[in-house]
């Protein structure tokens, strides 16, 4: 599946205008790696920009920006953020997206002054099934396999219809047909990654499976990956998950709102699936398609 879209190169002055001026009332959001704005082009296109941090002077930024290019040039799947354009005319690159207009799925799930998320069972079930098609087609169906390196709940956007797409590409990884893993500088968010790869540097697509098994404890739990709120024994998500699973104790740390809506059966699959993703050993866990194809059915049930 081809990308339909080549990516144009926009000029600094457009951009510049399109935000005015990287105006602060323009900021979506901010992290580690920079700003991303909201901007409108000449003919009216509402996009994203997304402005790096200057950290260095050295090669690795630029890298990583043409990187994320390459890469997302290459994919075109619904439940994958599109790439619209660039600029290389500043001190560092800026990317312009298609823009996303609900958020982040973080946001979502830990919605400040509310105890629960406003997302319902259905649309969290969804989201799981949409955030593991594209990570299934980046491991299998692009034209060469992507590892995404960091699956997490700020990086899954929603629209309004909250429907999932997966954002930044920056730390991804191709690989090449013939390797089914990489030794590669250990990336990713503490919470989020996959012990097995942060003890080995061994990046294979099932680092990805198990980034997504904490996103699915998110949506299960409604609680952070990390969080040092929480007594010590609960700061880990995923091993707190895993560790209440084996001592049956599943329903007293699922999110409320999930309790309410789903059923007992239903939850305790959905958790069993999270389990697996999160095995300690790679080649215990299950691929992206195995996930979606399991998570699928149980969204039509959940059809009203």
């Amino acid at each position: 599946e081809a990308s339909t879209q080549s990516t144009k190169i926009i000029a600094a002055e457009d951009l510049k205008m399109a935000t005015n001026n990287y105006h602060e009332s323009r900021i979506l959001g901010q992290g580690g790696q920079g700003t991303v704005f909201k901007g409108v082009l000449p003919d009216n296109t509402i996009v994203a920009i997304k402005k790096a941090k200057v950290i260095d002077q050295s090669h690795s930024q630029i890298e990583q920006f043409i990187n994320e290019v390459i890469i997302l040039s290459q994919v075109n799947h619904r439940n994958v953020v599109k790439v619209l354009g660039c600029c290389l005319e500043t001190q560092v690159p800026l990317l312009v997206y298609e823009f996303i207009s609900n958020g982040t799925l973080y946001d979502h799930i830990h919605t400040t002054g509310h105890s629960t998320s406003t997302i319902t069972w259905e649309n969290r079930l969804r989201i799981a099934t949409e955030t593991a098609a594209a990570l299934s087609y980046l491991h299998s169906a692009a034209s060469t396999p992507i590892i995404h390196r960091d699956i997490k709940s700020t990086n899954i956007l929603l629209d309004n219809n909250y429907v999932a797409k997966v954002s930044d590409f920056g730390a991804s990884r191709l690989i090449p047909i013939d390797q089914t893993q990489l030794n590669t500088l250990v990336q990713g968010t503490l919470g989020y990654l996959d012990l097995e790869y942060f003890q080995t540097s061994q990046l294979t697509e099932k680092s990805d499976v198990y980034s997504f098994g904490v996103v699915l404890v998110e949506l299960l739990t409604g609680r952070k990956a990390l969080s040092f709120d929480r007594p010590e024994v609960q700061r880990n998500l995923a091993m707190y998950f895993v560790s209440s699973m084996k001592e049956n104790q599943l329903f007293e740390i699922v999110d409320e709102q999930v309790m309410n809506e789903a059923n007992a059966d239903q939850l305790k699959e959905v958790a069993i699936l999270a389990k697996r993703c999160l095995r300690v050993k790679g080649d215990e866990r299950p691929t992206m398609k195995e996930v979606e194809m399991e998570i699928h059915p149980w969204v039509d049930e959940n059809k009203n």
